[in-house]
């Protein structure tokens, strides 16, 4: 038999190691928190600069083509790069995220838009504007892309609460940008290229809380920052992702719904924020009431966008939040063509909640795969596909509008696209994931 020194000898130990792990396991626990904080404030700063750098620009724009005498032709193709860019570099996002981890490559997006963002103002040219403009949008692009990957992996369970929270962040920059940047330049010496150029200090503020995430990586992503200080499990989880096979993501009939849908609602957001002012003050509407109009229009994405994915992550399928949306689409181009000043409020009130389709959507791609890659996968097609379906939108009216001398022939294409929108809306909504139909 063990002596009464022996067992008060293992006792004693089995009472230390106890206590070691007690205070390993508190260790752990309160470094998770600190992580997790670092992640929300890099996912809400990172979301501000998402969209300063093309709004700041369009309230600037003919200061700009002055300075840089630029012709009407390429003043148009430059509202064009961002859609082409978000297309062309989103594609990009999901090979970088699996080489370098999606919390590395935002890191490296944010880089990017501030390094973009305080070169375009001084580079004296106007290939060498579109080339800076390209860099900062290329950072914008990968950004888009991952924010879904980077929620779906750290907030699995909070899913539509952290979309709406980092929707209603891009919104708010993007209002932010639109309305502030003229009296930035102003206040700046009456500066354009102070005016423009301001704006990469935020983007170089979000990259701050990426850069502790970053530290302790490998090469995959099994060996990504969560696996370390994530809840119990997820080393294990990323490491089976990891090995996970690459979807053949278009022979997904759900993602090329949720492709769609995204293209169709930015091709309605990217028409409002071009054109939908001049309706206004073509229809005898002041051009300060009319910049009101739009600003509001853009600040009700504010609320809704956090509003509104933590209804849809509620409900199992999402076609009846797309149905609303459509249907207030539907209701101010009407108000629009038959009485654009009368009820001018009304309309702008009813277009705002229509643009809130692009939180819906992103919270859709986060919802409709189980994974991580899965949704990295899917955010780069939906994003991509649906940025380069969206296009044509905003120049065809313009044709239309040209071409026509009033907003009969571009309303009528508004509410044509409004209607497929809805109908691709809903099919997207249906509670199944891409892993059933594009698994190899």
């Amino acid at each position: 038999m063990p002596s009464e020194e022996t067992r008060t000898a293992t006792s004693s130990t089995g009472r230390a190691r106890t206590t070691t792990t007690t205070a390993r396991e508190g260790g752990g626990a309160s470094t998770r928190a600190w992580t997790t904080r670092l992640v929300v404030a890099g996912i809400v700063l990172s979301a501000l600069n998402l969209r300063p750098a093309i709004t700041s620009l369009g309230a600037l724009l003919e200061e700009v083509r002055a300075a840089l005498g630029m012709s009407g032709g390429v003043a148009g193709l430059l509202t064009s790069v961002p859609p082409l860019c978000f297309a062309v570099f989103g594609v990009m996002a999901p090979r970088l995220a699996r080489r370098f981890g999606p919390a590395a490559v935002v890191c490296a997006g944010m880089v990017a838009i501030a390094a973009g963002l305080v070169v375009r103002p001084y580079v004296g040219g106007t290939p060498a504007f579109l080339a800076a403009s390209a860099l900062a949008l290329a950072g914008i692009a990968v950004s888009n892309v991952l924010m879904p990957v980077i929620v779906k992996r750290w907030f699995p369970d909070r899913v539509g609460s952290m979309t709406g929270l980092y929707s209603m962040a891009l919104a708010l920059g993007t209002s932010s940008a639109a309305a502030v940047t003229v009296p930035l330049a102003g206040a700046l010496g009456h500066s354009w290229q102070s005016g423009l150029s301001v704006w990469a200090l935020l983007a170089a503020v979000a990259v701050l809380p990426w850069l502790p995430l970053l530290r302790g990586r490998g090469d995959g992503p099994a060996a990504q920052a969560p696996a370390r200080t994530g809840p119990v499990g997820e080393e294990a989880a990323s490491a089976r992702e990891a090995q996970a096979p690459a979807l053949r993501i278009t022979r997904s009939r759900t993602a090329w719904a949720l492709a769609v849908f995204f293209g169709l609602q930015a091709t309605a957001a990217y028409i409002t924020m071009g054109w939908m002012a001049q309706i206004f003050r073509d229809a005898g509407v002041p051009a300060g009431t009319a910049g009101l109009l739009l600003a509001f229009t853009m600040v009700l994405g504010v609320p809704l966008a956090f509003v509104i994915p933590r209804l849809a992550t509620r409900l199992p399928h999402q076609g009846p939040i797309v149905l609303v949306i459509g249907v207030c689409g539907l209701a101010g181009y009407a108000g629009l063509y038959f009485a654009p000043a009368a009820g001018a409020w009304a309309w702008a009130l009813l277009i705002g909640i229509a643009n809130c389709a692009f939180p819906l959507a992103l919270t859709m791609v986060g919802m409709r795969a189980r994974t991580g890659p899965g949704v990295a996968q899917l955010s780069a097609f939906a994003q991509s596909t649906g940025y380069l379906i969206s296009i044509p939108g905003p120049l065809l009216v313009g044709v239309l509008y040209q071409n026509s001398g009033g907003w009969g022939a571009p309303l009528a294409l508004m509410t044509g696209l409004m209607v497929p929108q809805m109908v691709v809306g809903y099919l997207a909504g249906r509670n199944r994931t891409v892993e059933d139909e594009a698994t190899p």
